[in-house]
């Protein structure tokens, strides 16, 4: 019995992501001939053109007799799709020549589209043709790349939900439209009306139209990239980081509720649990990382440590990664409290990554149950998060989760140990890269600097962006034999 996939399909899905990209390298290329980065330019106009080609040929040469995905198509897709598009994202670093080492231009890319403010390179010695290569691919990749296609493609018909499911956790499911298509229509329409609200914000500010630009793009993806190698501090503004502080909060919250809102339905966004879980532990960690930055001496003023301790609460919590002072020396403790934040992560359906606050609600309620019924075996108590009850393969899903996202933690931490630095580094290193954070403790952290690992390691920590973007278990269930196995129907 042979494998049954929708090759042709597929195939031409594949060409219309394509098609996307080659696209989304014009405005690089329009940045380099601004910036007189001519052979840049051309790099960039080359490598659009050839895979336009071959996206067209894809897009108008295949005939799929049947438009319909199983569920086996769609996570074939997602994770076969999303190292496609990194490796397309790779050829401008290698082609121009900016870089000749294959590991450093894949990390560059992953850490682009997965949206992880990582790098290998110095933003201030970075050519602006890869500055905006990285800031567009973050916007792209903040929203999924995969469901914007799928926003695009009706045609898709019934088959488009397996897509968007392999991407977007079915935790965030219960608020969006039943149609997939016009879900992520209304979800990227909210996306990009953000981003062209924090442009409009920003540029009140006096700031530079293409620092603007970068900065907004990675705010809005919670991605965390700046054009400056010191970050945020460059422009040392107190309203600029006010209008990313409360930006990075609001990609960090669910984008369903922001339809709610439309719809004049505030009173089910004030009883959204997971909501005001989410803000609560934003803000109760930010006031104890405040206090503690001021009665321990680290800043001289209250002021400084309100303003210190906020933001980078905020930075964690919502995974963007940004960097406003070396909170490397600070004490222990506000340490211990952003390496949490970054785990916990925000929302689900935002484009922040890490665990998801829903996931931890329901974690927290199952132990809580757990100790009730020792105490009362014969009792009957259900998990129930906003009213409703958690089903118990809801419940195991994210049990199994949890368990595999700190199983590959500690492997990863593992292998980076193989280099030679202290555990801080090596472990923050790897939750930052799980988290889709991109700034960690240790050697080099506060930069975001990955350079200090050597290129293999290099490719092991893009795996783990990768696994951390598809909410790891896309990226397995391709490694799982039963997949490919062709007697073990998906539908």
């Amino acid at each position: 019995m042979k494998l049954t996939l929708n090759i042709k399909l597929i195939t031409k899905i594949y060409g219309f992501i394509g098609l996307l990209i080659g696209v989304a390298m014009l405005p690089p290329a329009v940045t380099a001939f601004i910036y007189h980065e001519t052979h840049i330019g051309k790099t960039f106009i080359c490598t659009a053109a050839a895979v336009a080609f071959v996206s067209l040929v894809c897009i108008l040469g295949v005939k799929p007799k049947k438009h319909h995905l199983k569920t086996r198509d769609g996570f074939f897709i997602v994770g076969v799709g999303w190292i496609i598009v990194i490796l397309i994202g790779c050829i401008p670093y290698l082609a121009s020549g900016y870089t000749h080492s294959f590991c450093s231009a894949f990390f560059e890319s992953t850490a682009g589209f997965t949206t992880t403010g990582a790098t290998v390179l110095f933003a201030d010695d970075t050519p602006k043709a890869f500055l905006m290569w990285k800031a567009i691919s973050h916007w792209l990749g903040g929203m999924g790349i995969l469901v914007f296609t799928v926003s695009l493609l009706p045609a898709l018909g019934a088959g488009g939900h397996k897509i968007f499911r392999a991407e977007v956790p079915a935790l965030s499911m219960d608020k969006i439209v039943s149609k997939i298509s016009d879900s992520a229509k209304i979800l990227y329409l909210m996306y990009i009306g953000f981003t062209v609200l924090e442009f409009i914000l920003l540029a009140l500010s006096g700031m530079d139209v293409f620092d603007n630009i970068i900065c907004t793009l990675g705010c809005v993806s919670t991605a965390g990239l700046v054009s400056h190698s010191i970050g945020l501090s460059y422009f040392n503004n107190l309203y600029v980081e006010i209008i990313v502080l409360l930006f990075t909060v609001f990609a960090s919250i669910n984008f369903s509720l922001y339809t709610l809102a439309a719809k004049g339905n505030f009173k089910e966004i004030r009883r959204d649990t997971e909501l005001r879980t989410f803000l609560s532990l934003l803000i109760i960690s930010s006031l104890m990382i405040s206090a503690c930055l001021y009665f321990t001496g680290t800043y001289s003023t209250i002021g400084d440590s309100i303003r210190y301790g906020f933001f980078q609460a905020a930075s964690f919590s919502s995974t963007t990664g940004y960097a406003l002072t070396d909170y490397s020396m600070w004490p222990p403790f506000c340490i211990a409290i952003l390496f949490m934040l970054m785990l916990v992560g925000g929302c689900a359906a935002s484009t922040c990554g890490s665990v998801k606050v829903i996931r931890v609600i329901v974690a927290f309620k199952l132990v809580v149950r757990s100790i009730y019924r020792r105490i009362h075996p014969r009792a009957i108590v259900s998990v129930k998060v906003g009213g409703k009850t958690v089903s118990a393969e809801v419940a195991a899903q994210i049990t199994s989760f949890l368990l595999t996202f700190f199983v590959i933690l500690l492997i990863g931490t593992l292998i980076l140990s193989l280099q030679g630095f202290d555990f801080l580094t090596n472990i923050s290193a790897a939750a930052s890269v799980m988290s889709n954070t991109g700034i960690f403790f240790g050697d080099a952290g506060a930069s975001g600097n990955f350079s200090i690992f050597l290129p293999p390691l290099q490719l092991v920590l893009a795996l783990l962006m990768v696994i951390g973007r598809l909410e790891i278990f896309t990226l397995l269930v391709l490694l799982s034999p039963s997949f490919w196995h062709p007697d073990r129907a998906i539908d």
